[in-house]
Order: structure tokens, then sequence, then C-alpha cells
């Protein structure tokens, strides 16, 4: 068993909304191949992954330093007792020779390949990658599906409240019972009749989430905090820098609801610190952390360990994200549950019809793998990246 090539294309977000910080209009993912020696139906098999959306593709990162260490290590240090590619022996081998932290883009261009690696090991176990990764985890697979929420509530050029009922309306029709709204970027009044609004279709506060993207500084989230703190919100996400520890502190010191954080931690050292500094509640806050932005799976297992060493429960992680490769790690791993973006972030965002939503759950379907060829969206880039076109 080895990797014989790997493979990257970059690859448009579709779509032109912008939340409280950046549009989203230029944005690009990096879409990552292993192709492997084993061949099935005589084709080779193909794990795929990427580094997850709402940020930047690394090509130069991934095809000037990554790709050549790992067609320079030996084919046999990557593999594991058990025959299959390890997802930390490979992750070790494409860091070789860099220093620890400055994590950036190289955290989310290590996690694409790290992430192909589990889509490769499911689909030579003919199984969906959520079994593969509940196993490697030592846990038992009690189910498939796992609570989801509809992230959306994005500023657009022409908005209004109506507007932004009617998305979450549509949202509804399609088995989502719990949704995700931008703040931050309008006025405070604004944003709260925007609040009101999707309240409406939500019906309580306990099924809406805000998220500010770090937009405020620790006075404005703070003032943010008072105005929210009445809605009875699910959560109140980022409200300031990632890094400023001391603001978020300031935050759940303040205000009593949920504040969930997360998505810009890159490491389990962050984590630490996140959890040491940042004032985050055992049994209420939210981790958001991403591992297609944070070095893969094997990274991500390492940072829940972290949280459990300090007290918090896997259950308050719900991995930043909205696609596929996530609902597979939260089912696996048993986390509280995740986000989905069918909306908007095409053709990485959402699930395919196959997976079936009802009752505020999703569940994954049978298909080997992360079953990213399932999403018409996605496929023609697939397959341009497989070679099969």
């Amino acid at each position: 068993m080895r990797i014989v090539e790997a493979r990257e294309l970059t690859v448009p977000l579709a779509g032109n909304v912008a939340n409280a910080v950046v549009s989203f209009a230029e944005h690009t993912v990096s879409l990552v191949a292993l192709v492997s020696d084993q061949r099935r139906g005589g084709r080779p098999v193909i794990g795929f992954g990427f580094n997850s959306i709402g940020r930047f593709a690394q090509s130069g990162i991934l095809r000037e330093r990554l790709f050549p260490r790992l067609g320079q290590a030996d084919p046999a240090s990557l593999l594991g007792e058990d025959g299959e590619l390890d997802p930390a022996a490979v992750a070790a081998a494409v860091m070789r020779n860099e220093k620890p932290g400055g994590h950036g883009d190289r955290a989310g261009a290590v996690a694409a390949i790290e992430l192909a690696v589990w889509d490769l090991n499911a689909k030579l176990a003919d199984e969906p990658a959520c079994c593969t990764i509940a196993r490697r985890a030592g846990r038992t697979l009690a189910t498939r599906s796992t609570a989801v929420y509809a992230a959306g509530g994005y500023y657009h050029a022409e908005d209004s409240t109506a507007r932004l009922r009617d998305e979450l309306e549509s949202y509804r029709a399609h088995g989502f019972d719990a949704f995700k709204m931008k703040i931050g970027g309008a006025s405070l009044e604004t944003d709260c009749a925007r609040i009101e609004a999707a309240l409406e279709v939500a019906g309580d506060g306990s099924r809406l989430a805000v998220d500010a993207n770090g937009r405020f500084d620790e006075a404005g989230a703070v003032a943010y905090g008072r105005a929210l703190a009445g809605y009875g919100l699910r959560w109140y996400e980022e409200p300031g820098d990632p890094l400023d520890f001391s603001l978020n502190r300031c935050v759940t010191a303040s205000y009593d609801g949920p504040v969930a954080t997360g998505e810009n931690l890159f490491s389990a050292a962050d984590a630490r610190n996140l959890v040491r500094y940042a004032g985050m509640r055992p049994g209420k806050d939210v981790f958001q952390m991403d591992p297609g932005l944070s070095y893969g799976l094997t990274e991500y297992l390492r940072t829940l360990d972290v949280l459990e060493a300090h007290g918090f429960h896997r259950a308050q992680c719900f991995p930043h994200g909205g696609h596929l490769i996530n609902l597979h790690i939260a089912v696996g791993l048993g986390l509280g549950g995740c986000e989905a973006y069918p909306g908007v972030f095409q053709p990485f965002g959402g699930y395919p019809p196959e997976c079936e939503i009802a009752g505020g759950r999703v569940r994954t379907t049978d298909a080997p793998g992360f079953g990213l060829e399932q999403k018409d969206e996605l496929r023609r880039y697939l397959d341009k990246l497989g070679g099969w076109t």
C-alpha cells in the first residue's frame, strides 16, 4: 500500500456574501487527491480532502513544500501496524523541517492531505469515514446521525429582514430546526431587528445562534452581549479577535449565555491557552475548532484530549465548516453536532440529498469515505482532479 501521486486543484467558492469582517467573493479552496496503488473497478482508489471553507487555497505550500516531502518519505514509514496509511505518520512526514507555531495557512494545507488519508482508508475498507474514524479513536459508533444547524444569515448588497426570514424558512423546509446568523456588520439597532426577524422563524432563542466573526473590541463585545442577553440565544459566537483571550474572558464574565469560539485556533496548544485564559465554562460554552483548518483529524484528537483534561465535554464541540468531512468527524467522535451551509459556499457547503435531514439531525450516507462524490456540485472537480475526465 502506497501513495503514488498527490495532486491539488484550486476551486473557487460560489457566492457573493459577507459577514461583519470579510467578503467571500474571492475565496478559494485547495482540493487534494492522494492517488494510491490500490485499484477498484479498474481505477486507482483516491482519497480526497480539502482545507475547509471560508479561507483561501494553499497551492504554493502544498506543491512546493508538502507534496515533495510526502514523495520523499519511505512508503513503509507511512503505514501503521495494520498496513493502512497512518494519518499521523503522513502529517509528520509533510511537516518535516517545519518549526513549531506560526500555523497560518500551513495548518490548512497539512489538514487537506491528512484528511485525504482518512477518506482513502475508509474507501479501502469500503465503509463511511465516520466508521473508520470511530474505530481508530477506540469508539463504538452508536448512531450514524448527529445534531445539525443551518448556518446563513449573511449580509447581502440588498438586504432586508424579509429576505432573512425567507432564507431561514427555506432551511426549515429542508429539515433544519436550528439556525445561525451574522451580526456586527450593521448597527446594533439593525442587528437586533434582524435577530427578532430570525426568531420569528426559529421560534425560540435556543434555536438561534449569532456570529460576530471577531468584529468587536472589548467594549463593543460586552455592549452587544448586554443587548443580546434578553433573547436567550443558543450562543454568541466569536465576539472579538480569536486570540484575544482576555476579551473573551470579559464576555463570559458579563454574558450569562453560551459563548462560542475556536474556529480560528489551529492547534492543541492554542486550545490549551483558550481553556486556561479565555474564561470558557464547562458545560456551557461551545468550541468550534475545525480539523480542516488545524492540521487535520490527528491534531483535532489531541485538541479533544486537551479539552477533556480541563473538564470540558466533547458534546460542547461543534466544528466550523458546514461540510461533509466535518459531518463524518462529528458522528465518528460523538461530538455535540455540526453546522451545515445549505445555501452558501458551494461546491463544498452542505450535504448531498442522500444525507437525510429531519428533526434537526443529519445522517451520513452509506457511501465509502466522506462521500464527497455524492455531491453534484463537487463531482466535476473531483473528476478533474482524479484524471477521469
